[in-house]
């Protein structure tokens, strides 16, 4: 091999092994598609008060990840398209390609993070009941456990996972779509429903039937991050960059006080 040793010959052919994968997971990563095609495509729910929520009287979208995600197609320098899914779907959405990202405060939990990859958390909420204000015995979280107590979730949150998991004597009635849930408890099939900091404070500044209650204890904090499709490990860090200069800049923060959320942004030395 002209002088050539075989550990010689073993290191240069991994090295050009190792540099024809890293362009084919190049080529092959979202953030090249995105290039390619000048489009970013961004999975939402817009039924997400303060998040991502499409206002009845403009039909327009509003919300912290309606802004953001704004911002992110800029810092990409391409074009911005909705898909919209929710949460019971976004996980099939973002496998199938419909989307490239999931932007509309998905919680991070260990049942998703099987399924897909997060980028660092952005908002941190805790959960709360909303009820009605005349309810004949539901006063405080500690009487909602109890037989004959019905509490409406929304299917595929994490709110139904953990209430499953907390409650042993209430029944657990699920809905699909977030005013559904309000409509149980005003009609009084339900006597309370369960939801997470952005959703409580829009219901109480809409509806003047609408009382909150909140844990006596604080609950778990559920961490609110992006998702994108399992095994993208470019697209994955470029998403991070923009959650970690979004935090730097300021630019997370007043998103977040635009649409009331600041006191549930997490910065970086909180993350």
């Amino acid at each position: 091999m002209s002088g050539w040793s075989l550990s010689s010959f073993i290191i240069v052919a991994c090295c050009l092994l190792s540099q024809q994968a890293f362009s084919v997971d190049q080529n092959s990563s979202t953030l090249k598609q995105i290039e390619q095609r000048g489009t970013l495509n961004v999975c939402i729910w817009p039924e997400y008060f303060s998040i991502t929520y499409q206002n009845p009287r403009t039909a327009r979208l509003e919300g912290i990840d309606i802004e953001l995600s704004q911002a992110l197609a800029n810092d990409l320098g391409v074009q911005l398209n909705y898909v919209t899914t929710h949460f019971g779907r976004f996980i099939k959405d973002l496998n199938a390609k419909q989307c490239d990202i999931a932007m509309f405060g998905v919680g991070n939990t260990a049942s998703r993070r099987e399924l897909v990859d997060f980028s660092e958390p952005y908002l941190s909420s805790g959960i709360y009941g909303i009820r009605v204000k005349n309810h004949p015995f539901l006063r405080s979280w500690s009487d909602m456990d109890q037989e004959g107590v019905i509490v409406c979730v929304q299917k595929g949150t994490y709110m139904e996972n953990l209430m499953r998991q907390q409650l042993k004597h209430a029944q657990i009635s699920t809905v699909i779509k977030p005013k559904e849930r309000e409509l149980e408890v005003l009609s009084g099939r339900a006597d309370v429903f369960i939801t997470d900091y952005p959703y409580s404070q829009k219901i109480l500044s809409v509806y003047d039937w609408a009382e909150l209650i909140e844990p006596k204890n604080q609950t778990r904090q559920f961490q609110y991050a992006y998702a994108v499709a399992k095994d993208d490990p470019l697209w994955l860090a470029r998403v991070n960059q923009f959650v970690r200069d979004i935090k730097q800049d300021g630019r997370l923060m007043k998103a977040a006080k635009n649409n009331a959320l600041s006191p549930i942004v997490i910065l970086d030395d909180e993350s």
